[in-house]
C-alpha cells in the first residue's frame, strides 16, 4: 500500500451490540479490532485513532455505505478507543431511501461488517520486514463504512434495536448463541417478542413463569 497521504481503506468485523436507545436506525460496535492481522497484512495497534479523537468531533467523520463517498447514509454518534479497538455508535439515516435498505440488511444479517477510511502518515507505521506486515500505530481516520465483505475477518454487527425484530429473527439470534434446546428457543423467542409487543403484560409473566419451569425440569 502506498504511504503518501491519500486515503487507505482498512477493513473489520464490526461487532453490532445491542442498543441503548429506542431510536429506529440505531446501532453500535466495533468499526476497528486492535492487533488483528488483516488480509492485507496490516495491524491496527491501540492509540491508533487517538489523534484523530482529540481533533474531530464524531460528527466529522463521515458513515457511508461501501466507501462510496457520494452516498453517505448516517451520523457517527460517539466514538472512543477500549482495550479491545474502537468503538462506534451510530444512526443511519431513516428518512432516506438508503439508509432504510441499509437498516433492513443490518436486521436480516445480510449486512454485518465494517471498514475505516483513513489517510496514513509516513511516521504513522511501520514494517516489520520479518513478519512482512505493517503495523499502523497512527491514522488520520476519514469514514466508516458499512460493507458486505471485509478484508479483516472480525468486525461484525451483532444486534440492531430488538424492537425492529422479528419473532424468527430472534430465534435465529438464540439458536447462534447455542443456549437452549431447539424447542426451547422457539419459545424463548416467542416469549421475548411477545414481550416487547404486547400490552397485558400479565400474559408476558404467566410466560415467563413457564419457560422458567419448563428450564428447571
Amino acid at each position: 500500500m502506498s504511504t503518501e497521504l491519500g486515503t487507505e481503506n482498512l477493513d473489520f468485523e464490526c461487532e453490532f451490540k445491542e442498543l441503548n436507545t429506542d431510536e429506529e436506525g440505531s446501532f453500535e460496535g466495533y468499526a476497528s479490532i486492535f492487533n488483528n492481522l488483516d488480509l492485507g497484512n496490516d495491524v491496527i495497534r491501540k492509540g491508533a485513532f487517538e489523534e484523530t479523537l482529540k481533533n474531530y468531533k464524531p460528527r466529522s467523520i463521515k458513515l457511508l455505505y461501501q466507501h462510496k463517498t457520494d452516498e453517505p447514509i448516517g451520523v457517527i454518534d460517539s466514538l472512543e478507543e477500549d482495550n479491545k479497538g474502537l468503538y462506534l455508535k451510530g444512526k443511519l439515516l431513516m428518512g432516506t431511501q438508503k439508509g432504510r435498505e441499509v437498516y433492513e440488511m443490518l436486521k436480516a444479517g445480510a449486512l454485518d461488517s465494517m471498514s475505516i477510511g483513513y489517510r496514513l502518515k509516513p511516521d504513522g507505521y511501520k514494517y516489520d520486514d520479518k513478519k512482512k506486515r505493517r503495523i499502523i500505530k497512527s491514522v488520520d481516520l476519514m469514514e466508516v463504512s458499512l460493507v458486505t465483505f471485509p478484508m479483516n475477518p472480525k468486525a461484525r454487527v451483532t444486534k440492531v434495536k430488538l424492537a425492529e425484530m422479528t419473532e424468527r429473527e430472534l430465534e435465529g439470534v438464540l439458536r447462534d448463541a447455542h443456549i437452549f434446546s431447539n424447542d426451547l428457543t422457539k419459545h424463548t423467542a416467542s416469549l421475548l417478542h411477545k414481550s416487547i409487543h404486547v400490552d397485558d403484560q400479565r400474559d408476558v409473566a404467566e410466560s415467563i413463569r413457564a419457560l422458567i419451569n419448563t428450564i428447571k425440569t
